[in-house]
């Protein structure tokens, strides 16, 4: 239905009325994707055309089988308006969030409904093609078992750790390319457009299209998991920077002589500050005697799963948990009195593994800004608790293809 027919012209092709009417045709699409059923006259509004425009665009697109009536919506005073909103099957997404030692991926149709259910596969990331192989044999199968009609799949949507350039699809971290880019690799294995993002920054698209930060103009999203990512709304829209990379904050040097970092500076925030520092800190503790649930919770559990033992310990009253996240929330509230007076957002969204500890996270968090941040700045930015859960990633995923293929 959205995909290109040997028959069907090119966008160079057309003349200057079917490229006006093409473009509407993505507009509504990506309006109703985002929104949910509209009326005409909301449709009209919000993309400045005429009603009568977007009236035969409607009927244009109903016959086509994109769109449905949706029953009738709230009278302002006169008679109910008709709603219209996509059709479930009008189009696919499958969307695939790769984390450092789990990757999920499900289908989306076009009403945000995963119809596959959310699929998780225990695998850890490794800089090889083996594993983007892996990855597509299980995404392959999961498309084959839905029972969709491939050609009604739009897209695919990856977001994953690293430096990403998703202008164009290179990924600086990992899967770095001789010979054309990662998204082209995956492209040509998926047979199907591939746009990747890094996991921050679809962290940041999925809360400002379906989340806490939908209709706002200048939101920061903290993604807190086994490192720290920064995702940021500046002026209604995702701010990526020259080259795709901006909001590298968490390696950027806080403390003097501090520990040697990933990224192989020392004292970055990301090494105090970060899932990676609660377990390191949760190993000293103990390797010091002191006593704690923690003794027998994380003996013999792997690295990654230590984190969210730790948060159910303090939420069990373990003091030592308690204060272990305490210090990384101490030092998080101190990058982020920076990020409050370089950028001035109205909100601030933790999101992330780390983010489950919550009241544990934000007590500590809003001592730093008290100390740290001017008041006149603190006192003007909330912060929250993101809402979307462990889903975040993978719905900024598929939001991400909506706004490639529906670009406007």
């Amino acid at each position: 239905m959205f995909s290109k027919s040997k028959e069907e012209k090119s966008y160079s092709e057309l003349n200057n009325v079917e490229k006006k009417k093409n473009l509407l045709r993505k507009k509504v699409v990506r309006y109703l994707y985002f929104h949910g059923p509209k009326s005409s006259i909301d449709i009209s509004n919000r993309l400045k055309a005429s009603v009568p425009t977007i009236i035969s665009m409607i009927s244009d697109m109903c016959e086509s089988g994109v769109i449905a009536e949706e029953g009738q919506g709230a009278s302002s005073g006169g008679r109910r308006p008709l709603l219209y909103g996509l059709r479930r099957d009008s189009l696919y997404i499958l969307g695939i969030d790769i984390g450092r030692y789990a990757t999920k991926m499900a289908i989306y149709n076009a009403r945000m409904e995963a119809i596959t259910g959310l699929q998780l596969f225990e695998m850890v990331l490794i800089n090889k093609e083996v594993f983007l192989d892996q990855i597509v044999a299980y995404a392959q199968k999961l498309i084959a078992e839905s029972g969709i009609s491939k050609e009604k799949l739009i897209g695919v949507g990856i977001d994953m750790p690293g430096l990403v350039d998703s202008e164009n699809g290179r990924n600086f971290t990992f899967f770095t390319q001789k010979n054309g880019t990662l998204a082209q690799l995956l492209t040509k294995k998926f047979d199907i457009p591939v746009y990747i993002e890094s996991d921050a920054k679809a962290r940041a698209l999925a809360e400002f299209r379906f989340g806490l930060a939908k209709g706002k103009k200048n939101v920061l999203v903290l993604h807190i998991g086994w490192g720290v990512g920064l995702g940021m709304i500046l002026n209604g829209k995702l701010y990526r920077g020259n080259n795709g990379f901006a909001g590298e904050f968490s390696h950027m040097p806080f403390i003097e002589n501090g520990l040697l970092c990933n990224c192989g500076k020392q004292g970055c925030l990301e090494t105090e500050a970060s899932g990676k520092a609660l377990v390191r800190l949760a190993e000293e503790s103990l390797a010091k005697g002191k006593h704690s649930l923690l003794s027998e919770m994380i003996k013999g559990k792997p690295n990654e799963q230590i984190p969210k033992i730790i948060i159910d310990a303090a939420f069990s009253g373990d003091q030592l948990a308690i204060s272990i996240i305490s210090k990384v929330g101490l030092e998080l509230g101190k990058g982020i009195s920076t990020l409050i007076q370089l950028f001035n957002p109205e909100l601030i969204i933790l999101g992330g593994r780390l983010a489950d500890a919550n009241h544990y996270l934000l007590t500590p968090i809003q001592q730093s800004l008290n100390h740290f941040c001017i008041r006149k700045l603190s006192e003007q930015t909330e912060i929250v608790i993101s809402e979307l859960g462990a889903n975040a990633n993978i719905l900024g995923a598929v939001a991400m293809v909506v706004e490639n293929v529906f670009e406007i």
